[in-house]
């Protein structure tokens, strides 16, 4: 039975950006040894979407109020790009220390959160 999943995120400066999940995003995290970060994440699901291109991967993290939790991150220190609006969901894009960036939105479609 699969009982959870695992999220690989690759970086130019991981260092940096587990001290963001960390400190700033204040994820949860068990040291996996010397000092390897696996951090627990909110509950979670996966969509597929077609792509001509099988290897690119994104990383949304889900809210309820977009606005209020951009707030919350600015309030850290934390840089946004400028709300998208989608038929899926309002976006925006998290930077990281790093340079990379994930996605954050409040969806607009149910989502599966709440199926067992």
């Amino acid at each position: 039975m699969i009982s959870g999943a695992h999220i690989v995120l690759y970086s130019k400066d991981a260092d940096a950006d587990r001290a963001f999940f960390r400190d700033v995003l204040h994820f949860k995290s068990v040291d996996a040894s010397h000092g390897w970060l696996i951090f627990a994440l909110p509950p979670s699901e996966a969509a597929i979407h077609p792509s001509d291109e099988s290897r690119a991967h994104e990383l949304y993290l889900m809210c309820d109020d977009l606005k209020a939790e951009m707030a919350s991150l600015a309030n850290r220190g934390v840089e946004c790009s400028p709300v998208q609006e989608q038929r899926w969901g309002s976006i925006t894009k998290i930077k990281l220390p790093s340079g990379g960036e994930v996605g954050l939105y409040q969806p607009k479609h149910p989502t599966a959160l709440t199926l067992k």
